[in-house]
């Protein structure tokens, strides 16, 4: 299983493209197709799903990307002089937020991990809920039956008259 995760974690910054592209091409198709000037209205439930896959994704990507810039075959030390950090070093690392520092005798720390991580993560996170919520929602509304609007007969005013056909 563990094995199974830092394949996970490995390939997914290589692969984030690629499902990315993917996601994004789907939904500028499903775009396309859609009416011109059709007004706003709930989006399906293809379309969430495809959003909530191309935000996981994202987010997945740069976790990975995040975890993994603070990883180094050889011992801590030799990763941190990597990184251009002089002196002894102890290497921390935390799950969410991503972060690995190399930290110093001193205590100064140098973050390993780019600034730009955690955002992603947290904003992918957040959309994924969203689009699951939303999609979930969509469904859930299509399989309500709907209130029917009462007889043109039973209203106050009289019915509109329907043109004759034309044979």
């Amino acid at each position: 299983m563990a094995s199974l995760l830092f394949l996970t974690l490995a390939l997914a910054p290589f692969l984030t493209p690629i499902v990315v592209v993917a996601a994004a091409a789907a939904l500028a198709q499903r775009a396309h197709t859609r009416l011109p000037y059709s007004g706003w209205r709930q989006p399906s439930a293809t379309t969430c799903a495809l959003v909530a896959v191309l935000a996981d994704t994202a987010a997945l990507g740069a976790y990975a990307y995040g975890a993994m810039s603070g990883f180094y075959i050889l011992d801590p030390g030799q990763m941190c002089a990597s990184w251009g950090v002089q002196g002894d070093h102890i290497v921390t690392r935390m799950t969410l937020p991503v972060s690995a520092q190399c930290v110093t005798s001193g205590g100064v720390g140098t973050e390993l991990v780019p600034g730009w991580v955690n955002p992603v993560v947290f904003v992918g996170l957040t959309v994924f809920v969203l689009a699951l919520a939303t999609g979930t929602l969509t469904v859930v509304r299509r399989r309500l039956p709907r209130r029917e609007d009462p007889a043109p007969e039973t209203r106050d005013h009289q019915p509109i008259p329907r043109p004759p056909s034309v044979s």
